[in-house]
């Protein structure tokens, strides 16, 4: 007979768990069986003591079968799915999902909700008036096979140990270890029903993973998994030392994604996403050059995969198109001190700032700000003049201290005469 109590003293002692011992851990966890503080000394003996690939790769299939799966079987064509491990201004998933499901390539996406320095993506798509992204599972089925996309809300009965665990694992400071983390993101994509998956690892003061050597063991850790489980899978390593694109916020990022599906926006992103389209293309069987990736971007072939998603779901296409951007009551422009060249930009000072402007959440009950957040004119690598506009912070609460914060950001950016270039994609894990 199992008990939690041999199996907390094994892992403590440096021993790995099997296959049995995890997946009755799991599932007695799971049904209410064991208590949270024999968890939590588990979760505490693997921070100290690691795990082995097999074990983690056990973990995460007793995660999947803890709750509810997926069957995206009914789908013709190679499902394909696209997970970040978050950063400031990430807006990739509303740009990338129609961008691939505009070649023809099914996308079947459930994405999160923020909680920190902005709104997840169904926080972003939320901002659209009338979007719903809690939908039911057939509902999500019949929408892929209808338009080739969706992107909806993870359900409850999703993965229900990993929801458990997370949740002890926050108050107990087990989160930043590299088995569980990689185990509870994969687990999620897993049980949603994709055959491939791209996975975005960003690294730098915006990201979850702040060096790029525990980036590199994370993103090779879920890729193993993946493809151990027989789900075709490959990680980027992404730089998040500066927010993506040009904007932080909900609304102000739906609308950066729009310029950029109408063919403009920034150079930088537009390429950024490029490239990893054509890597999710190639999981899901399509070869295409990135001119001709490109050219969906311009030629209106990715907008109208958005604006059928935007439709399917419920979505205001008109009010949209016609009013991108919605006005705040307040705005502060933040001016440049000296010229030069912009050489460091602190990503995790940007978000905290969009953040008590109101465009996150410090708490999970906390409301968003839709419309509060900033707007970025310069980013590293930019020639910058005394005088001229760096940001833009625009919110709706007067209580809100707008020179204090102006102030954080001339501190969280620097400016040379040395010139330097960032590449986003740092590099590919398979």
């Amino acid at each position: 007979m199992l008990r939690m109590v041999d199996l907390i003293q094994k892992k403590r002692d440096g021993q790995a768990l099997t296959k049995r011992e995890t997946t009755w851990m799991i599932d007695h966890y799971t049904q209410g069986e064991i208590p949270d503080y024999q968890m939590a000394a588990w979760a505490m003996a693997v921070y100290f003591q690691g795990m082995t690939m097999a074990e983690t790769a056990d973990l995460t299939m007793a995660m999947v079968a803890s709750g509810q799966q997926i069957d995206l079987s009914s789908i013709s064509g190679i499902k394909v799915d696209k997970h970040s491990t978050g950063g400031v201004g990430d807006k990739v998933t509303i740009i990338l999902a129609p961008l691939v499901a505009s070649f023809g390539v099914p996308v079947a996406k459930m994405s999160g909700r923020g909680l920190g320095h902005t709104g997840g993506t169904l926080d972003k798509l939320e901002s659209i008036q009338g979007f719903q992204v809690e939908q039911t599972q057939q509902n999500f089925v019949d929408q892929v096979k209808d338009i080739g996309i969706s992107v909806i809300g993870q359900s409850d009965e999703l993965v229900k140990a990993d929801k458990l665990l997370y949740a002890l694992r926050d108050v107990t400071a087990t989160v930043d270890i590299i088995p569980l983390i990689a185990s509870s993101i994969m687990s999620k994509k897993i049980a949603a029903g994709s055959d491939a998956i791209l996975l975005d690892v960003t690294v730098g003061s915006g990201a979850f993973m702040k060096n790029l050597e525990d980036a590199r063991v994370l993103a090779q850790t879920m890729v193993d998994l993946g493809n151990a489980v027989g789900r075709q899978t490959v990680a980027v390593i992404t730089d998040m030392r500066q927010p993506l694109g040009t904007t932080i916020g909900n609304r102000l990022e739906i609308a950066e994604s729009l310029a950029i599906l109408e063919g403009a926006g920034s150079p930088q992103l537009r390429q950024f996403i490029a490239e990893l389209a054509q890597m999710l293309l190639q999981l899901g069987g399509v070869s295409k050059s990135l001119d001709e990736i490109l050219a969906h971007l311009s030629n209106g072939a990715a907008l109208e995969k958005f604006k059928q998603l935007v439709v399917a779901q419920g979505g205001d296409v008109t009010e949209l198109l016609t009013t991108p951007e919605h006005q705040t009551a307040f705005s502060k422009v933040v001016l440049s001190q000296q010229s030069g060249y912009l050489t460091a930009f602190d990503a995790l000072t940007a978000g905290h700032l969009a953040m008590r402007a109101g465009a996150g959440r410090a708490t999970k009950s906390d409301v968003l700000d839709l419309d509060a957040g900033l707007r970025l004119f310069k980013k590293i690598g930019d020639q910058v003049v005394k005088g001229e506009p760096l940001f833009e912070i625009v919110y709706n609460h007067a209580d809100f201290d707008a020179d204090q914060a102006a102030a954080q950001m001339l501190a969280a950016v620097s400016i040379s005469e040395e010139k330097i270039k960032l590449k986003e994609i740092v590099e590919i894990i398979k």
